[in-house]
């Protein structure tokens, strides 16, 4: 329920394509407000095209925040976000204004909102070994060594199911025990009006396939191109990572044509937006809203 005490929020979340950098924007216009960045790969200075970045057009109806601001030799981690966001937060309340969250990285919001586990650091080699490990495997050791975590996750869930595995091996302490202890998040002491678009799933795949066209058409290529030609981005850094970067530079190698890295840029983006669509789903608190049309009006009094 709204809480006038306290200061204001507003957070528009979704899956990609859904219309939510739009209605940020226009409700950033209508209440005041400053659109600040929640989405992963939106935070790299190097990819405004390929992350569907608000245009410069975009930026210079409201102020954004924390849109690419991190360099792509850079790795921008969801402790770094969190912290980087809660101090805009609070130059956007100072200022008397309304801080706007936009961003459809479910992890990053929870990290702002609900704090951040104390994991410590991994030991190198033991992240090693599990890294190495094939996924299907992994997954067998998780069963026996976190069986809860096991069964919590899916089981080709690589990224996961190898977080949680290197966990427990490195600490003696399943994932799930550190995340209880979550601590640094700015959720309760704010009035945080949350609303989530979810389109229906036919819409929003063919937002996706046809805004890869428009990516491709339109700078895209170009600056793959560009961050892929710099040396000091090493190898596995999470910016070479993002959908479309690891297409475009098949189709540079002549790996791949232009239309099969098309394709298998558009395909990656559905697969994302299905899972970003099933976290929220699934995710969403009680109190915040859902709606299906990004032009539905936003209560925020």
């Amino acid at each position: 329920m709204p809480n006038p005490a306290k200061p204001r929020l507003a957070l528009i979340a979704g899956p990609t394509a859904s219309g939510k950098s739009a209605l940020a924007i226009e409700l950033a216009e209508r209440v005041g407000g400053m659109v600040i960045n929640a989405d992963a790969s939106q935070v790299y200075r190097d990819l405004r095209v390929l992350s569907a970045r608000p245009s410069p057009v975009d930026e210079v109806r409201v102020p954004h925040r924390l849109f690419g601001y991190v360099d792509g030799a850079e790795a921008c981690s969801a402790a770094r976000w969190a912290a980087d966001a809660a101090a805009e937060v609070r130059r956007v309340h100072a200022a008397g204004a309304v801080p706007v969250l936009v961003g459809g990285t479910g992890l990053y919001l929870r990290t702002l909102l609900d704090g951040i586990a104390p994991v410590p650091e991994i030991d190198a080699e033991v992240r090693a070994t599990v890294r190495a490990l094939p996924v299907a495997e992994a997954y067998v050791a998780l069963s026996r060594e976190d069986p809860e975590a096991a069964v919590r996750l899916n089981a080709r869930d690589t990224t996961r199911v190898a977080r949680a595995l290197e966990v427990v091996r490195s600490t003696g302490r399943p994932l799930a025990a550190w995340q209880a202890d979550r601590s640094g998040g700015i959720g309760e002491a704010l009035d945080v009006r949350g609303l989530v678009l979810l389109p229906d799933r036919e819409t929003l795949m063919a937002r996706c396939d046809a805004r890869l066209v428009q990516m491709f058409d339109e700078g895209g290529v170009e600056e793959a191109a560009a961050l892929l030609a710099r040396t000091d981005v090493p190898a596995d850094a999470p910016v070479r990572r993002a959908i479309g970067v690891p297409e475009i530079a098949a189709m540079l190698s002549g790996t791949l044509s232009r239309v099969d890295a098309l394709a298998a840029s558009q395909l990656a983006t559905r697969r994302y937006a299905k899972r970003q669509y099933t976290w929220f789903r699934n995710q969403l608190p009680a109190d915040w809203r859902c709606c299906t049309a990004s032009n539905s009006q936003f209560y925020f009094a």
